[in-house]
């Protein structure tokens, strides 16, 4: 028998891989504990890899998960954005995962991949799982797993953002940003934002959001103030850690309304998404 608190271990590290998949905190929770829960009443006496049992049996429940919710995403009502992890534990294990890559940028770029194409790029170029682990989980060939696998790790590359910036620089720009949109400076968050930037916000039709991406830095201005007018004077906007990088989250008498998360060059803005779908907040992990 498995020493349990050694398996526990493993959480961590498997719900960052569930949560990579299934952009939910929630569902990334729930399928880790239906992956536990095969395991202790499995007969895994043999088993020479705990973790690589675990990945492989995560691995099938998430792609089931999966294939069940891009049928529900083609009637979800405007841009869809993963659930945002914000403020989340800060013990050693949790520390760790948010030290991998779990920006909101990238977890957009892996919703782009299919079901297969997502799990079985996390599983072999993430988490270092080999072929035949990763054939296992998909129910394919290793030579299929590999074309495939070649193909997702091709299209994450050419669509995950290029540049390499530094914690202080993303923080520094997204404190002036913040700073601009209180004081409701549309010239100072224009000047912040590249020229092309894109605002992206996930409403779900719960709440009001744009229901297509704002293209530019002058347009994005523009409707950052004019939504800042129309809240309540209860709004409140603020710094937070947001899936490891700096963000900032807004608070109507305290409740949380928006969480958003920016990519950056280090010289400007590149892209804000904006997650204000209540659904989607409720398990945030925001603080206070």
């Amino acid at each position: 028998m498995q020493d349990v608190a050694e398996t526990e271990k493993l959480r961590p590290r498997l719900f960052g891989l569930a949560y990579r998949m299934l952009g939910s905190r929630q569902d990334a929770e729930d399928v880790v504990q239906e992956a536990f829960l095969r395991f202790h009443s499995a007969e895994t006496g043999e088993v020479r890899s705990v973790e690589g049992w675990l990945v492989t049996v995560l691995s099938r429940i998430c792609l089931d998960r999966l294939r069940t919710l891009q049928v529900e995403r083609r009637t979800y009502v405007g841009p869809w954005l993963p659930e945002p992890l914000v403020s989340v534990d800060q013990s050693p294990d949790h520390t760790a995962e948010l030290a991998s890559d779990l920006s909101m940028a990238l977890l957009v770029v892996l919703q782009r991949l299919s079901a297969e194409e997502r799990v079985g790029f996390l599983m072999h170029d993430v988490f270092d799982c080999d072929y035949s682990e990763v054939a296992a989980a998909l129910g394919k060939s290793e030579v299929a797993c590999r074309q495939l696998v070649h193909r997702a790790r091709q299209r994450v590359r050419r669509d995950k953002p290029r540049f390499k910036v530094s914690g202080a620089a993303h923080r520094r720009l997204v404190e002036q940003y913040v700073k601009a949109v209180q004081e409701q400076d549309a010239d100072r968050i224009a000047q912040l934002l590249a020229q092309d930037a894109v605002f992206v916000s996930d409403g779900g039709g719960k709440t009001w959001a744009a229901l297509r991406p704002i293209v530019g830095a002058e347009r994005i201005a523009r409707m950052e103030v004019g939504v800042l007018a129309k809240l309540p004077r209860g709004f409140t906007l603020e710094m937070a850690e947001v899936n490891g990088q700096t963000g900032a989250i807004g608070r109507i008498d305290g409740r949380l309304h928006a969480v958003t998360s920016f990519t950056t060059d280090g010289l400007r803005i590149l892209s804000v998404m904006r997650v204000l779908n209540p659904d989607k907040l409720t398990n945030a992990g925001c603080r206070g």
